[in-house]
């Protein structure tokens, strides 16, 4: 994994908790940057409740968006819709580690995301869910994915430039060394 800073584009990270606040203001920061929005989704309907999950979050967002759904190949599919012209809101990473973790794919998404990361042009935005601040999960899978989630996040937040955490409903700026345009 590189680990440079990026250079062509704007990338941000969004944390936050479960209802904390952070879709709603990625949407608010991709309707604000005035580029066309590509919201690239990593979540898969597959339960009665995820799927009402869904269907909130395309209610909320309207029709202003391009909608990709991508539960594993993140980085080909941000590679594919990325543009200088355009910001790409990707909901969520912690999804897409499970999807990877569940496909065992994981080592290698990974590397080509953050590989990627870099290379991107335009506005991203990046949102995950912050699920290292709870108890110690029991479980050896789940264990695994809180511990990928944490190194994720670090890795991820040493290339954006902006790192936003997100509390009930408020935003925390944790780094912020540009202003996207």
């Amino acid at each position: 994994m590189t680990g440079q800073a990026v250079v062509s584009g704007f990338c941000e990270l969004i944390l936050g908790g479960a209802r904390s606040g952070k879709s709603a203001l990625a949407e608010a920061r991709a309707k604000a940057s005035g580029l066309d929005m590509v919201y690239l989704a990593t979540a898969t309907a597959g339960d009665k409740e995820m799927s009402s999950r869904i269907a909130h979050h395309r209610q909320r967002r309207g029709t202003d968006w391009h909608l990709v759904e991508e539960p594993v190949a993140l980085a080909a599919a941000l590679r594919s819709h990325q543009g200088e012209e355009r910001c790409v809101v990707v909901d969520c990473l912690t999804l897409w580690l499970s999807n990877c973790l569940h496909e065992e794919c994981w080592e290698s998404e990974s590397v080509a995301l953050l590989d990627t990361l870099p290379e991107l042009s335009g506005h991203v935005i990046l949102v995950s869910n912050e699920t290292g601040l709870g108890v110690v999960p029991m479980g050896e899978l789940t264990r695994r994915f809180v511990d990928e989630s944490g190194f994720l996040h670090q890795r991820t937040a040493q290339l954006c430039q902006q790192v936003t955490l997100t509390v009930a409903g408020l935003p925390v700026s944790l780094k912020s060394s540009e202003t996207p345009r």
